[in-house]
């Protein structure tokens, strides 16, 4: 297992990362973290049960960020580690990939507020069924994630982003 830090302007979040269980997004997330690709970045979305659309009939509660993808590039393909495979599930503090389509991910990540079934393989929340692929957790610094969602908006896209100023794979 991996361990990284993300550095906020709330705080440091510490994320374990399940390599064993979820390799392919595990790999995606820590070479991302190890080329600076969420360095300068920013958590940009906080879902809330009041701030989604009043149509959506699995609401979630969770705290996103990386890089914002523009629904017009290419997002990159990796294998999608659908919770039924790994034997991960969205529980509270779980860090999983933002994505489009199964595999189709875009240095995008997320963090449950809450237990979160609706985002696991066969949940609700994405219409193909196939959820979300977890990855994570929070190790330390879940207060600080409260404190993030705290800033939340009329809007799930926030006006006010929060900084990330910087994540980086601990040593061992």
């Amino acid at each position: 297992m991996s361990r990284v830090r993300i550095e906020t302007a709330l705080g440091e979040i510490d994320i374990e990362v399940f390599e064993a269980q979820a390799p392919a997004s595990a790999v995606y997330f820590l070479s991302a973290v190890r080329v600076g690709r969420y360095d300068d970045s920013s958590f940009f979305r906080i879902v809330t049960v009041a701030n989604q659309n009043a149509e959506e009939a699995r609401k979630i509660e969770v705290v996103q960020g990386g890089l914002k993808h523009k629904r017009e590039d290419l997002p990159p393909m990796i294998p999608h580690e659908a919770t039924v495979m790994t034997g991960l599930r969205h529980l509270k503090g779980t860090v999983s990939l933002a994505r489009f389509a199964p595999g189709a991910v875009y240095h995008s990540f997320f963090i449950c507020l809450r237990d979160e079934p609706a985002l696991d393989f066969g949940g609700a929340r994405h219409p193909d069924g196939q959820g979300f692929a977890a990855f994570g957790d929070v190790a330390q610094g879940f207060d600080v994630v409260e404190r993030i969602f705290a800033r939340a908006e009329e809007t799930e896209y926030l006006k006010n982003e929060i900084a990330i100023r910087r994540a980086a794979v601990l040593p061992v």
